[in-house]
């Protein structure tokens, strides 16, 4: 089993997307197995995005990923860090393809509702920052033999 990070971001709170975009991935047969809202401090901010900090963008990712709350989720499952990002669509709302949760409900590069880790080695670090070992809560579904 795979885990990646899920952030909905402030603009899929505020839009009120938060339970049809993790309802997607529940969907797919995906399990959530920590979950939680939380305000992001710039520090938090610096942490996450620490490959962009120095990047002309970043005060703009700042402000908008502090400037509301955001629910946090840890998604685990087959393949899960490929899968939940090719269910995400382009980073570019514009560009993502319909039926992906960007593409159905995002016009916006910036404000593009969630994050996704993109590697199992992002996936343990940003987990690591939103999360403690004692907030995950691993469980198989009793159906899971007949979904794989």
């Amino acid at each position: 089993m795979e885990r990646t990070l899920i952030l909905c971001k402030p603009d899929c709170v505020q839009r009120r997307l938060v339970g049809r975009v993790l309802g997607r991935f529940e969907d797919k047969g995906l399990n959530i197995i920590a979950i939680k809202m939380l305000q992001v401090t710039p520090e938090l901010a610096r942490e996450h995005y620490a490959e962009h900090v120095d990047k002309p963008f970043y005060p703009e990712l700042e402000g908008f990923i502090t400037g509301a709350p955001v629910v946090a989720a840890v998604i685990e499952g087959l393949e899960a860090i490929r899968v939940v990002r090719e269910m995400l669509g382009a980073t570019n709302g514009l560009k993502a393809a319909a039926g992906t949760i960007r593409g159905d409900f995002s016009s916006s590069q910036q404000k593009n509702l969630a994050h996704a880790s993109d590697s199992a080695e992002s996936a343990e670090r940003e987990i690591g920052l939103y999360f403690s070992a004692d907030d995950i809560c691993g469980y198989e579904p009793t159906i899971s033999p007949w979904l794989r």
